[in-house]
C-alpha cells in the first residue's frame, strides 16, 4: 500500500464530504487505540482548525486515558474530555430494574451501552458545531459485524472501513502515531481483560489474510462467511417496507 498516497486521498475525500453536505468540520472520539489514532491524524491535516475530538471515558483504563493524551499531544486539536461513568450507571441500573440477564449476555448488554452513549455525546457537539461525526471501524471489524449498532457504527462518514486492521497499522507507522499506541492490544475496553480478537473469535491476521486474498483454512473461511452473513445488517440501512402498488 502506498500510505502516503492513501492518506492523501483519505484528507481530500474527507474535506469533499464534509463540503458537499454543508457543514463545517468533523469530530470523532478519541480512545487511545490505533483506529482512533490514525482517524485523529487524518482528520487533524483535513481541518486543522475545525476538527474536535472527544475523549469519552466511560468505566475506562488509566492507560486509554493517557494514550489518548498522548494521540491528542501528537495531533493538535480542539478537545474535550466528557466522563460518562456517573450517566452509564444510572442508565445500566434503570435499563436491569425491568430486565436483566446474567452471565455474557449481561456483560454484552451493559457493555453496547457505552459506545451508543458516545455516539449520543459526539452528534450533540456534531449538531451544535455543524460538524460530522466521523467513524473508526475498520473493514476487518466491519466484515464480521464487530461494531455495536447504533454506537460506534452510528456516524456519518466510515474514514477507515475500506482499510483492513494491516492497513491501518501501515498508515500509523506512516503517519507516526506514538509506538505504544501501535503495540497495545486493541481492545474496545468494554470490561477489563477484553480484547477485540478475544470477542471476534478470530485474530486480525486471520481476518486479513480473507479479506485480501481470499485465503485461510476451511474452518476460518467457514466462520468469517457465517458471521458476515449473520451480521449483514449491521452494514446496511434499515430496510424500507415498501407498499405495492396495488395497495395504495
Amino acid at each position: 500500500m502506498n500510505a502516503e498516497a492513501v492518506c492523501n486521498y483519505l484528507v481530500e475525500w474527507l474535506q469533499s464530504e464534509v463540503k458537499k453536505a454543508g457543514c463545517k468540520g468533523v469530530v470523532l472520539g478519541i480512545s487511545g487505540g490505533v483506529d482512533s489514532a490514525v482517524a485523529a491524524a487524518i482528520a487533524q491535516r483535513a481541518f486543522p482548525d475545525r476538527c474536535l475530538g472527544l475523549v469519552l471515558p466511560c468505566e475506562s483504563s488509566l492507560e486509554d486515558m493517557m494514550d489518548a493524551e498522548k494521540v491528542l499531544a501528537k495531533f493538535p486539536m480542539t478537545y474535550q474530555m466528557i466522563e460518562l461513568d456517573d450517566v452509564y450507571q444510572l442508565l445500566a441500573t434503570q435499563y436491569e430494574s425491568f430486565i436483566k440477564r446474567k452471565g455474557h449476555l449481561g456483560q454484552l448488554l451493559r457493555a453496547n451501552i457505552k459506545p451508543r452513549l458516545r455516539m449520543i455525546t459526539m452528534y450533540y457537539a456534531a449538531q451544535a458545531m455543524n460538524y460530522l461525526v466521523i467513524g473508526t471501524t475498520n473493514k476487518s471489524e466491519l466484515l464480521v459485524g464487530y461494531t455495536t449498532k447504533h454506537g460506534d457504527s452510528g456516524v456519518d462518514l466510515q474514514l477507515l472501513a475500506d482499510l483492513t486492521k494491516t492497513e491501518i497499522y501501515e498508515l500509523a507507522h506512516y503517519l507516526e502515531v506514538p509506538q505504544g499506541i501501535i503495540n497495545k492490544t486493541p481492545s474496545g475496553g468494554l470490561w477489563a481483560g477484553q480484547t477485540d480478537e478475544g470477542e471476534i473469535g478470530l485474530t486480525y491476521q486471520q481476518l486479513d489474510e480473507y479479506i485480501l486474498n481470499g485465503s485461510g483454512d476451511e474452518e476460518t473461511i467457514a466462520k468469517i462467511q457465517s458471521m458476515a452473513k449473520r451480521n449483514e445488517h449491521k452494514r446496511r440501512m434499515p430496510p424500507i417496507a415498501l407498499i405495492p402498488e396495488k395497495y395504495r
